[in-house]
């Protein structure tokens, strides 16, 4: 049986490995990850390039699980992010927001859909300006 804490402390430890693969081992063949109602990554290649993007945004990344909720939905699990945003291009400035994914887990007790959300408008701020602002 599947211990979904252990799933979700062992999904965010993935996302602060910098190894994009690692996250996507969590998703089924064919899952998906959306990211604020965007257009989904469909298959564990395409989310490794979503993952990859904000590993090299931010290469000193942590991903906290902060608790999972089981809903009529599916399974939240609720997260902080934060990192430098020091990779090409970067602003060199703090970021930390929190958000969710809400997954619905397949018959291996992976990742088949992630709806993931946090605030975009908060993101984009810090991103500009740093978190303490």
């Amino acid at each position: 049986m599947l211990d979904l804490n252990i799933f979700g402390k062992s999904y965010a430890q993935a996302w602060c490995s910098q190894r994009p693969d690692f996250v996507s081992l969590f998703y089924s063949e064919y899952g998906s990850l959306s990211i604020n109602n965007g257009t989904p990554a469909v298959g564990r290649d395409e989310i490794s390039k979503v993952t990859e993007s904000f590993m090299t945004a931010f290469p000193d990344i942590i991903v906290a699980m902060v608790s999972l909720v089981q809903t009529s939905k599916g399974t939240e699990f609720h997260w902080t992010f934060t990192g430098t945003n020091t990779g090409p291009n970067g602003t060199g400035k703090k970021v930390k927001i929190s958000g969710h994914e809400i997954w619905q887990l397949d018959e291996q007790g992976l990742i088949k859909e992630s709806r993931g959300s946090f605030d975009a408008e908060e993101y984009d701020r810090q991103i500009k300006y740093g978190v303490d602002k």
